[in-house]
Protein backbone atom coordinates (compact mmCIF):
# COMPACT_ATOMS: atom_id res chain seq x y z
CA UNK A 1 0.00 0.00 0.00
CA UNK A 2 1.46 3.48 -1.34
CA UNK A 3 1.05 6.79 0.82
CA UNK A 4 2.31 9.97 -1.26
CA UNK A 5 2.82 13.29 -0.18
CA UNK A 6 3.17 15.99 -2.36
CA UNK A 7 5.02 19.04 -1.67
CA UNK A 8 5.28 22.51 -3.81
CA UNK A 9 3.85 20.46 -7.14
CA UNK A 10 6.87 18.14 -6.84
CA UNK A 11 5.30 14.64 -6.65
CA UNK A 12 7.72 12.75 -3.67
CA UNK A 13 6.10 9.54 -2.91
CA UNK A 14 7.28 8.17 0.11
CA UNK A 15 6.54 4.31 -0.10
CA UNK A 16 5.69 1.96 2.55
CA UNK A 17 6.94 -1.40 1.84
CA UNK A 18 7.91 -4.74 3.65
CA UNK A 19 11.15 -5.74 1.99
CA UNK A 20 12.83 -1.93 2.61
CA UNK A 21 11.00 -2.03 5.97
CA UNK A 22 12.84 -5.30 6.34
CA UNK A 23 16.41 -3.90 5.45
CA UNK A 24 15.73 -0.63 7.69
CA UNK A 25 15.14 -2.82 10.70
CA UNK A 26 16.97 -5.76 10.14
CA UNK A 27 19.62 -6.71 12.23
CA UNK A 28 23.32 -7.72 10.85
CA UNK A 29 22.65 -11.13 8.82
CA UNK A 30 24.57 -14.38 10.08
CA UNK A 31 26.07 -16.85 8.28
CA UNK A 32 22.63 -18.72 9.12
CA UNK A 33 20.27 -16.47 6.83
CA UNK A 34 18.81 -18.59 4.41
CA UNK A 35 18.96 -18.34 0.48
CA UNK A 36 15.51 -16.46 0.16
CA UNK A 37 16.50 -13.24 1.82
CA UNK A 38 19.73 -13.37 0.09
CA UNK A 39 17.66 -12.92 -3.08
CA UNK A 40 15.56 -10.72 -1.53
CA UNK A 41 18.07 -8.59 -0.50
CA UNK A 42 20.34 -8.73 -3.60
CA UNK A 43 16.82 -7.21 -5.53
CA UNK A 44 16.26 -4.38 -2.79
CA UNK A 45 20.19 -3.42 -3.02
CA UNK A 46 19.79 -2.91 -6.54
CA UNK A 47 16.24 -0.74 -6.93
CA UNK A 48 17.65 0.87 -4.12
CA UNK A 49 21.02 1.64 -5.29
CA UNK A 50 19.12 2.88 -8.57
CA UNK A 51 17.08 5.33 -5.63
CA UNK A 52 20.29 6.81 -4.32
CA UNK A 53 20.48 8.52 -7.96
CA UNK A 54 17.46 10.57 -6.99
CA UNK A 55 17.63 11.02 -3.46
CA UNK A 56 19.95 13.69 -4.60
CA UNK A 57 17.18 15.38 -6.20
CA UNK A 58 14.91 15.02 -3.39
CA UNK A 59 12.97 12.20 -4.54
CA UNK A 60 12.25 8.82 -2.92
CA UNK A 61 11.58 6.38 -5.02
CA UNK A 62 10.85 2.76 -3.61
CA UNK A 63 8.84 0.17 -5.93
CA UNK A 64 8.28 -3.11 -4.14
CA UNK A 65 5.51 -4.99 -4.44
CA UNK A 66 4.00 -7.15 -2.01
CA UNK A 67 4.16 -10.17 -3.86
CA UNK A 68 7.87 -9.30 -3.99
CA UNK A 69 8.38 -9.36 -0.33
CA UNK A 70 6.16 -12.53 0.77
CA UNK A 71 7.71 -15.84 1.69
CA UNK A 72 8.47 -17.97 -1.17
CA UNK A 73 8.34 -21.29 0.91
CA UNK A 74 9.48 -23.39 -2.17
CA UNK A 75 13.31 -20.66 -2.31
CA UNK A 76 13.70 -21.15 1.61
CA UNK A 77 13.63 -25.11 1.58
CA UNK A 78 15.86 -24.81 -1.35
CA UNK A 79 18.16 -22.59 0.70
CA UNK A 80 18.26 -25.04 3.58
CA UNK A 81 19.02 -27.67 1.90
CA UNK A 82 21.90 -26.16 -0.28
CA UNK A 83 23.39 -23.49 2.34
CA UNK A 84 24.91 -20.41 1.12
CA UNK A 85 28.01 -19.74 0.10
CA UNK A 86 30.82 -17.19 1.57
CA UNK A 87 30.79 -14.67 -0.67
CA UNK A 88 26.93 -13.79 -0.53
CA UNK A 89 27.45 -13.98 3.00
CA UNK A 90 30.20 -11.70 2.78
CA UNK A 91 28.12 -9.68 0.54
CA UNK A 92 25.12 -9.55 3.05
CA UNK A 93 27.41 -8.50 5.98
CA UNK A 94 28.05 -5.24 4.01
CA UNK A 95 24.50 -4.90 2.40
CA UNK A 96 22.30 -3.72 5.53
CA UNK A 97 24.68 -1.18 6.01
CA UNK A 98 24.14 0.27 2.97
CA UNK A 99 20.75 0.35 3.56
CA UNK A 100 20.08 1.84 6.47
CA UNK A 101 22.74 4.70 5.30
CA UNK A 102 20.32 4.94 1.99
CA UNK A 103 17.21 4.98 4.06
CA UNK A 104 18.21 7.51 6.75
CA UNK A 105 19.30 9.44 4.37
CA UNK A 106 15.73 9.19 2.95
CA UNK A 107 13.87 10.11 6.05
CA UNK A 108 16.13 12.86 6.72
CA UNK A 109 15.46 14.29 3.56
CA UNK A 110 11.55 13.66 3.41
CA UNK A 111 11.35 15.01 7.54
CA UNK A 112 13.10 18.16 5.81
CA UNK A 113 10.86 18.33 2.75
CA UNK A 114 8.12 18.60 5.21
CA UNK A 115 9.72 21.07 7.09
CA UNK A 116 10.20 23.18 4.24
CA UNK A 117 6.36 22.96 3.32
CA UNK A 118 5.22 23.93 6.37
CA UNK A 119 7.63 27.45 6.17
CA UNK A 120 6.55 28.45 2.80
CA UNK A 121 6.00 32.05 2.22
CA UNK A 122 3.55 33.65 -0.34
CA UNK A 123 6.34 35.21 -3.42
CA UNK A 124 5.09 38.48 -3.82
CA UNK A 125 3.40 38.94 -7.16
CA UNK A 126 1.04 36.00 -6.63
CA UNK A 127 -2.43 35.86 -8.15
CA UNK A 128 -4.18 36.60 -4.79
CA UNK A 129 -4.03 39.78 -3.58
CA UNK A 130 -5.85 41.42 -0.76
CA UNK A 131 -5.94 38.03 0.99
CA UNK A 132 -3.51 38.73 4.38
CA UNK A 133 -1.21 36.36 5.65
CA UNK A 134 -2.93 34.38 8.34
CA UNK A 135 -2.44 35.26 11.62
CA UNK A 136 -2.19 33.61 14.92
CA UNK A 137 -3.81 29.72 14.22
CA UNK A 138 -2.62 27.92 11.03
CA UNK A 139 -5.42 26.89 8.69
CA UNK A 140 -4.09 24.62 6.46
CA UNK A 141 -6.18 21.85 3.94
CA UNK A 142 -5.24 18.36 4.65
CA UNK A 143 -3.50 16.32 1.99
CA UNK A 144 -6.48 14.26 1.44
CA UNK A 145 -9.06 17.14 0.71
CA UNK A 146 -6.34 17.94 -2.01
CA UNK A 147 -6.39 14.42 -3.58
CA UNK A 148 -10.25 14.66 -4.05
CA UNK A 149 -10.32 18.39 -5.38
CA UNK A 150 -7.60 16.81 -8.04
CA UNK A 151 -9.26 13.86 -9.04
CA UNK A 152 -12.62 14.58 -8.35
CA UNK A 153 -13.61 17.96 -8.18
CA UNK A 154 -11.18 19.29 -11.10
CA UNK A 155 -11.21 17.70 -14.42
CA UNK A 156 -10.39 16.94 -17.93
CA UNK A 157 -14.12 19.22 -18.63
CA UNK A 158 -13.54 22.22 -16.65
CA UNK A 159 -9.41 22.68 -15.52
CA UNK A 160 -6.89 19.77 -15.96
CA UNK A 161 -4.68 20.27 -13.58
CA UNK A 162 -0.75 20.45 -14.10
CA UNK A 163 0.76 21.69 -10.93
CA UNK A 164 0.14 23.37 -7.59
CA UNK A 165 1.54 25.26 -5.29
CA UNK A 166 0.78 26.13 -1.46
CA UNK A 167 -0.59 29.32 -1.46
CA UNK A 168 -1.37 31.02 1.99
CA UNK A 169 -3.90 28.50 4.01
CA UNK A 170 -5.06 27.42 0.36
CA UNK A 171 -3.43 25.44 -2.31
CA UNK A 172 -2.81 26.92 -5.69
CA UNK A 173 -3.34 24.66 -9.55
CA UNK A 174 -1.92 25.41 -12.38
CA UNK A 175 -3.06 24.08 -15.59
CA UNK A 176 -5.17 24.30 -18.80
CA UNK A 177 -8.46 25.60 -18.69
CA UNK A 178 -10.86 23.87 -20.69
CA UNK A 179 -14.12 25.68 -22.29
CA UNK A 180 -15.63 28.64 -21.21
CA UNK A 181 -14.09 30.42 -17.89
CA UNK A 182 -17.77 31.19 -16.42
CA UNK A 183 -19.05 27.58 -17.55
CA UNK A 184 -15.93 25.93 -15.72
CA UNK A 185 -16.01 28.04 -12.85
CA UNK A 186 -20.08 26.96 -11.91
CA UNK A 187 -18.94 23.22 -12.36
CA UNK A 188 -15.94 23.15 -10.28
CA UNK A 189 -17.78 24.77 -7.55
CA UNK A 190 -21.01 22.37 -7.78
CA UNK A 191 -19.12 19.72 -7.16
CA UNK A 192 -16.76 21.11 -4.79
CA UNK A 193 -20.33 22.63 -2.93
CA UNK A 194 -21.35 18.88 -3.20
CA UNK A 195 -17.85 17.00 -1.70
CA UNK A 196 -17.23 19.80 0.99
CA UNK A 197 -20.03 21.73 1.56
CA UNK A 198 -19.38 25.90 2.47
CA UNK A 199 -15.71 25.40 3.77
CA UNK A 200 -13.83 25.99 0.88
CA UNK A 201 -14.02 29.06 -1.82
CA UNK A 202 -13.20 28.72 -5.15
CA UNK A 203 -11.18 31.32 -7.13
CA UNK A 204 -10.40 31.41 -10.95
CA UNK A 205 -7.82 33.82 -11.60
CA UNK A 206 -5.19 34.98 -13.73
CA UNK A 207 -1.46 34.57 -12.83
CA UNK A 208 0.17 37.99 -13.57
CA UNK A 209 3.40 36.33 -14.25
CA UNK A 210 2.76 34.42 -17.49
CA UNK A 211 -0.87 35.46 -18.03
CA UNK A 212 -2.21 31.96 -17.52
CA UNK A 213 -5.51 30.79 -15.55
CA UNK A 214 -4.83 29.66 -12.34
CA UNK A 215 -7.60 27.97 -9.29
CA UNK A 216 -6.85 28.65 -5.59
CA UNK A 217 -8.54 27.09 -3.04
CA UNK A 218 -8.81 28.70 0.41
CA UNK A 219 -10.86 27.87 3.52
CA UNK A 220 -13.59 30.22 3.64
CA UNK A 221 -12.48 30.71 7.56
CA UNK A 222 -9.90 32.68 6.45
CA UNK A 223 -11.81 34.74 4.47
CA UNK A 224 -13.69 36.30 7.10
CA UNK A 225 -13.69 40.59 7.15
CA UNK A 226 -12.27 42.16 9.92
CA UNK A 227 -13.63 43.48 12.54
CA UNK A 228 -12.42 47.23 13.80
CA UNK A 229 -12.45 48.53 17.54
CA UNK A 230 -14.66 51.60 16.45
CA UNK A 231 -18.68 50.56 14.76
CA UNK A 232 -18.13 51.59 10.73
CA UNK A 233 -21.34 53.93 11.09
CA UNK A 234 -19.93 55.86 14.40
CA UNK A 235 -16.66 57.03 12.07
CA UNK A 236 -18.63 57.64 9.03
CA UNK A 237 -21.11 59.48 10.55
CA UNK A 238 -17.81 61.65 12.05
CA UNK A 239 -16.39 62.04 8.63
CA UNK A 240 -20.03 62.92 7.45
CA UNK A 241 -20.35 66.16 10.05
CA UNK A 242 -17.02 67.12 9.26
CA UNK A 243 -17.75 67.15 5.14
CA UNK A 244 -21.08 69.02 5.53
CA UNK A 245 -18.76 71.63 7.52
CA UNK A 246 -16.74 71.45 4.80
CA UNK A 247 -19.33 71.53 2.28
CA UNK A 248 -20.92 74.72 3.64
CA UNK A 249 -17.46 76.43 4.48
CA UNK A 250 -16.69 76.72 0.58
CA UNK A 251 -19.49 78.35 -0.61
CA UNK A 252 -19.06 81.08 2.15
CA UNK A 253 -16.30 83.10 0.82
CA UNK A 254 -15.84 85.47 3.54
CA UNK A 255 -14.80 82.32 5.84
CA UNK A 256 -12.15 80.92 3.65
CA UNK A 257 -9.44 83.10 4.38
CA UNK A 258 -9.88 82.39 8.20
CA UNK A 259 -11.38 78.87 8.75
CA UNK A 260 -11.33 79.34 12.64
CA UNK A 261 -13.71 82.08 12.58
CA UNK A 262 -16.62 80.23 10.94
CA UNK A 263 -16.73 79.02 14.97
CA UNK A 264 -17.26 82.91 15.96
CA UNK A 265 -19.62 83.59 12.71
CA UNK A 266 -22.04 80.28 12.60
CA UNK A 267 -24.80 82.42 10.95
CA UNK A 268 -22.60 83.01 7.66
CA UNK A 269 -22.45 79.27 7.53
CA UNK A 270 -25.86 79.38 6.34
CA UNK A 271 -25.24 81.64 3.51
CA UNK A 272 -23.24 78.31 2.14
CA UNK A 273 -26.19 75.84 2.39
CA UNK A 274 -28.14 76.53 -1.05
CA UNK A 275 -24.19 75.05 -2.53
CA UNK A 276 -23.18 72.54 -0.30
CA UNK A 277 -27.10 71.26 -0.42
CA UNK A 278 -26.19 71.03 -4.14
CA UNK A 279 -22.98 69.36 -4.13
CA UNK A 280 -24.34 66.98 -1.42
CA UNK A 281 -26.99 65.94 -3.97
CA UNK A 282 -24.88 65.51 -6.56
CA UNK A 283 -22.76 63.00 -4.14
CA UNK A 284 -25.74 61.45 -3.09
CA UNK A 285 -27.04 60.43 -6.41
CA UNK A 286 -23.53 59.42 -6.80
CA UNK A 287 -23.71 56.51 -4.20
CA UNK A 288 -27.31 55.90 -4.69
CA UNK A 289 -26.12 54.71 -8.27
CA UNK A 290 -23.43 52.26 -6.59
CA UNK A 291 -26.05 50.67 -3.78
CA UNK A 292 -28.74 50.44 -6.78
CA UNK A 293 -25.80 48.60 -9.08
CA UNK A 294 -24.64 45.98 -6.05
CA UNK A 295 -27.99 45.36 -4.81
CA UNK A 296 -29.07 44.01 -8.49
CA UNK A 297 -25.29 42.29 -8.61
CA UNK A 298 -25.03 40.77 -5.45
CA UNK A 299 -21.95 42.88 -4.39
CA UNK A 300 -22.70 43.86 -0.61
CA UNK A 301 -21.13 48.04 0.12
CA UNK A 302 -19.85 49.02 2.93
CA UNK A 303 -20.62 51.86 5.14
CA UNK A 304 -19.61 54.80 2.84
CA UNK A 305 -17.19 57.36 4.45
CA UNK A 306 -17.61 60.83 2.94
CA UNK A 307 -13.95 62.86 2.99
CA UNK A 308 -13.75 66.25 3.57
CA UNK A 309 -12.33 68.70 1.37
CA UNK A 310 -11.94 72.65 1.86
CA UNK A 311 -10.91 73.46 -1.42
CA UNK A 312 -14.04 71.66 -3.38
CA UNK A 313 -16.04 70.68 -0.22
CA UNK A 314 -15.82 67.02 -0.32
CA UNK A 315 -13.19 64.23 -1.79
CA UNK A 316 -16.25 62.23 -3.00
CA UNK A 317 -16.88 59.36 -0.61
CA UNK A 318 -14.88 55.65 0.39
CA UNK A 319 -17.33 52.68 0.45
CA UNK A 320 -15.50 49.00 0.75
CA UNK A 321 -16.93 46.05 -0.91
CA UNK A 322 -17.29 43.98 1.58
CA UNK A 323 -18.24 40.30 -0.14
CA UNK A 324 -16.45 38.41 -2.58
CA UNK A 325 -17.51 40.43 -6.23
CA UNK A 326 -18.82 37.30 -8.55
CA UNK A 327 -17.25 38.38 -11.68
CA UNK A 328 -15.65 41.68 -13.62
CA UNK A 329 -18.72 42.27 -14.96
CA UNK A 330 -20.14 42.39 -11.99
CA UNK A 331 -17.80 45.05 -10.91
CA UNK A 332 -17.92 47.10 -13.38
CA UNK A 333 -21.53 47.37 -12.89
CA UNK A 334 -21.23 48.62 -9.23
CA UNK A 335 -18.32 51.00 -9.77
CA UNK A 336 -19.75 52.65 -12.95
CA UNK A 337 -23.31 53.63 -11.70
CA UNK A 338 -22.11 56.15 -9.40
CA UNK A 339 -20.36 57.99 -11.15
CA UNK A 340 -22.70 57.54 -14.56
CA UNK A 341 -25.71 59.21 -12.28
CA UNK A 342 -23.79 62.13 -10.55
CA UNK A 343 -22.08 63.10 -14.08
CA UNK A 344 -25.71 62.80 -15.54
CA UNK A 345 -27.18 65.18 -12.41
CA UNK A 346 -24.55 67.48 -12.49
CA UNK A 347 -24.25 68.15 -16.12
CA UNK A 348 -28.07 68.83 -16.44
CA UNK A 349 -27.75 71.09 -13.43
CA UNK A 350 -24.89 72.84 -14.94
CA UNK A 351 -27.11 73.13 -18.40
CA UNK A 352 -29.45 74.98 -15.96
CA UNK A 353 -26.97 76.83 -14.87
CA UNK A 354 -25.75 78.16 -17.94
CA UNK A 355 -29.46 78.62 -19.27
CA UNK A 356 -31.76 80.17 -16.08
CA UNK A 357 -30.41 83.81 -14.99
CA UNK A 358 -29.70 84.29 -11.24
CA UNK A 359 -32.46 84.91 -9.02
CA UNK A 360 -30.88 88.15 -7.22
CA UNK A 361 -30.52 89.62 -10.99
CA UNK A 362 -26.63 89.37 -10.09
CA UNK A 363 -25.62 86.03 -9.77
CA UNK A 364 -21.73 84.84 -9.00
CA UNK A 365 -19.57 87.62 -11.12
CA UNK A 366 -16.55 85.92 -12.56
CA UNK A 367 -14.18 85.90 -15.32
CA UNK A 368 -14.15 84.01 -18.67
CA UNK A 369 -10.87 82.92 -18.30
CA UNK A 370 -11.88 80.20 -15.22
CA UNK A 371 -13.93 78.17 -18.18
CA UNK A 372 -10.85 77.40 -19.85
CA UNK A 373 -10.02 75.06 -16.28
CA UNK A 374 -12.44 72.52 -17.78
CA UNK A 375 -12.85 71.40 -21.31
CA UNK A 376 -16.02 70.19 -20.28
CA UNK A 377 -17.54 73.55 -19.19
CA UNK A 378 -15.40 75.76 -21.51
CA UNK A 379 -16.80 74.06 -24.78
CA UNK A 380 -20.83 73.95 -23.10
CA UNK A 381 -20.34 78.01 -22.22
CA UNK A 382 -18.86 78.75 -25.66
CA UNK A 383 -21.76 76.75 -27.00
CA UNK A 384 -24.07 78.59 -24.68
CA UNK A 385 -23.00 82.03 -24.16
CA UNK A 386 -21.94 82.58 -27.74
CA UNK A 387 -19.59 86.05 -28.08
CA UNK A 388 -20.45 86.97 -24.71
CA UNK A 389 -17.63 85.09 -23.44
CA UNK A 390 -14.44 86.94 -24.24
CA UNK A 391 -11.38 86.41 -22.45
CA UNK A 392 -10.73 88.88 -19.55
CA UNK A 393 -13.92 89.93 -19.58
CA UNK A 394 -16.14 89.00 -16.31
CA UNK A 395 -19.31 87.61 -16.49
CA UNK A 396 -22.45 86.83 -14.28
CA UNK A 397 -23.42 83.54 -13.78
CA UNK A 398 -26.43 81.45 -11.77
CA UNK A 399 -24.50 80.01 -8.59
CA UNK A 400 -26.58 76.89 -9.59
CA UNK A 401 -23.44 76.69 -12.35
CA UNK A 402 -20.34 76.90 -9.22
CA UNK A 403 -22.17 74.26 -7.34
CA UNK A 404 -23.03 72.03 -9.78
CA UNK A 405 -19.24 72.40 -11.34
CA UNK A 406 -18.02 70.87 -7.63
CA UNK A 407 -20.33 68.15 -7.96
CA UNK A 408 -18.95 67.19 -11.27
CA UNK A 409 -15.12 67.62 -10.15
CA UNK A 410 -15.94 65.06 -7.38
CA UNK A 411 -17.47 62.48 -9.52
CA UNK A 412 -14.20 63.64 -12.22
CA UNK A 413 -11.72 63.05 -9.18
CA UNK A 414 -13.48 59.25 -8.35
CA UNK A 415 -13.15 58.31 -12.16
CA UNK A 416 -9.42 59.08 -11.75
CA UNK A 417 -8.05 55.31 -12.93
CA UNK A 418 -6.54 54.50 -9.72
CA UNK A 419 -6.18 51.85 -7.53
CA UNK A 420 -9.27 51.56 -5.75
CA UNK A 421 -11.30 54.30 -6.49
CA UNK A 422 -14.58 54.05 -9.20
CA UNK A 423 -11.96 54.44 -12.37
CA UNK A 424 -9.52 51.96 -10.69
CA UNK A 425 -12.59 49.39 -10.34
CA UNK A 426 -13.41 50.61 -13.93
CA UNK A 427 -10.09 49.76 -15.43
CA UNK A 428 -9.67 46.49 -13.77
CA UNK A 429 -13.15 45.25 -14.84
CA UNK A 430 -12.63 46.29 -18.49
CA UNK A 431 -8.77 45.40 -18.74
CA UNK A 432 -7.97 43.47 -16.07
CA UNK A 433 -5.74 43.55 -12.90
CA UNK A 434 -2.51 44.25 -14.61
CA UNK A 435 -3.41 47.22 -17.03
CA UNK A 436 -5.06 48.01 -13.96
CA UNK A 437 -1.60 48.32 -12.02
CA UNK A 438 -0.66 49.97 -14.62
CA UNK A 439 -3.16 52.98 -14.79
CA UNK A 440 -2.79 53.28 -10.98
CA UNK A 441 0.91 53.76 -11.64
CA UNK A 442 0.87 56.39 -14.13
CA UNK A 443 -2.16 57.92 -12.40
CA UNK A 444 -0.30 58.69 -9.57
CA UNK A 445 3.09 59.93 -11.19
CA UNK A 446 0.23 62.58 -13.49
CA UNK A 447 -1.44 63.58 -10.39
CA UNK A 448 2.23 63.97 -8.72
CA UNK A 449 3.00 66.35 -11.20
CA UNK A 450 0.31 68.19 -11.34
CA UNK A 451 0.29 68.79 -7.57
CA UNK A 452 3.40 70.94 -8.50
CA UNK A 453 0.89 73.36 -9.33
CA UNK A 454 -2.71 72.96 -8.13
CA UNK A 455 -3.09 71.83 -4.40
CA UNK A 456 -5.95 69.82 -4.76
CA UNK A 457 -4.08 67.37 -6.85
CA UNK A 458 -1.70 67.19 -4.48
CA UNK A 459 -4.32 65.95 -1.23
CA UNK A 460 -6.08 63.45 -3.68
CA UNK A 461 -2.61 62.50 -4.83
CA UNK A 462 -1.88 61.79 -1.07
CA UNK A 463 -5.44 60.43 -0.73
CA UNK A 464 -4.97 57.20 -3.34
CA UNK A 465 -1.47 56.92 -1.81
CA UNK A 466 -2.12 55.81 1.76
CA UNK A 467 -6.17 54.89 1.57
CA UNK A 468 -6.98 53.72 -2.21
CA UNK A 469 -4.15 52.53 -3.87
CA UNK A 470 -5.28 48.58 -3.60
CA UNK A 471 -4.75 46.25 -4.76
CA UNK A 472 -8.49 45.05 -5.58
CA UNK A 473 -9.62 42.27 -3.55
CA UNK A 474 -9.68 38.56 -5.62
CA UNK A 475 -13.10 38.12 -7.53
CA UNK A 476 -14.37 34.76 -7.94
CA UNK A 477 -14.00 34.76 -11.41
CA UNK A 478 -11.53 37.41 -13.01
CA UNK A 479 -11.12 35.59 -16.23
CA UNK A 480 -14.39 36.32 -18.54
CA UNK A 481 -14.41 39.93 -19.57
CA UNK A 482 -17.59 41.68 -19.73
CA UNK A 483 -19.79 42.11 -22.39
CA UNK A 484 -19.25 45.13 -24.57
CA UNK A 485 -22.35 47.20 -23.69
CA UNK A 486 -21.36 47.54 -20.20
CA UNK A 487 -17.78 48.21 -21.50
CA UNK A 488 -18.94 50.64 -23.13
CA UNK A 489 -20.64 52.50 -20.42
CA UNK A 490 -17.60 52.50 -18.14
CA UNK A 491 -15.28 53.62 -21.02
CA UNK A 492 -17.80 56.92 -21.25
CA UNK A 493 -17.64 56.89 -17.59
CA UNK A 494 -13.69 57.48 -17.39
CA UNK A 495 -14.04 59.87 -20.74
CA UNK A 496 -16.76 62.30 -18.89
CA UNK A 497 -13.76 62.16 -15.84
CA UNK A 498 -11.37 63.50 -18.60
CA UNK A 499 -13.48 66.37 -19.94
CA UNK A 500 -14.20 67.73 -16.28
CA UNK A 501 -10.61 67.53 -15.43
CA UNK A 502 -8.65 68.46 -18.79
CA UNK A 503 -8.10 72.63 -19.51
CA UNK A 504 -9.98 73.83 -22.55
CA UNK A 505 -6.86 74.81 -25.03
CA UNK A 506 -8.88 76.41 -27.57
CA UNK A 507 -9.42 80.79 -26.90
CA UNK A 508 -13.08 81.63 -26.22
CA UNK A 509 -12.36 84.85 -28.59
CA UNK A 510 -12.42 84.32 -32.50
CA UNK A 511 -9.22 85.88 -33.47
CA UNK A 512 -10.74 86.18 -37.05
CA UNK A 513 -13.45 88.04 -36.14
CA UNK A 514 -11.45 91.13 -34.41
CA UNK A 515 -9.11 91.11 -36.76
CA UNK A 516 -11.76 91.68 -39.40
CA UNK A 517 -13.53 94.35 -36.97
CA UNK A 518 -10.68 96.05 -36.17
CA UNK A 519 -10.05 96.52 -39.98
CA UNK A 520 -13.22 97.86 -39.79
Amino acid sequence: MNLSANFRGNFVPISHCSSCCDLRFQPYLASSSTGSWKKRCRRSSVKLNHISGFLRKREVVCRVSETETEPDNDEEKEGHENGGGDSNEAHLDSQPIVANQINNDAETKAENGVQEVDNVEVATGSPLPGVKPQQGESIRIPKETIEILKNQVFGFDTFFITGQDPYEAGVLFKGNLRGQAAKSYEKISKRMKDKFGDEYKLFLLVNPEDDQPVAVVVPRRTLQPETTAVPEWVAAGAFGLVTLFTLLLRNVPELQANLLSAFDNVELLTKGLPGALVTALVLGVHELGHILAANSSGVKLGVPFFVPSWQIGSFGTITRIVNIVPKREDLLKVAAAGPLAGFSLGIVLLLLGFILPPSDGVGVIVDASVFHESFLAGGIAKLLLGDALKEGTPISVNPLLIWAWAGLLINAINSIPAGELDGGRISFAIWGRKASARFTGASIVLLGLSSLINDVAFYWVALIFFLQRGPIAPLAEEITDPDDKYVAVGVLVLFLGLLVCLPYPFPFTDDMTSFSGSLL
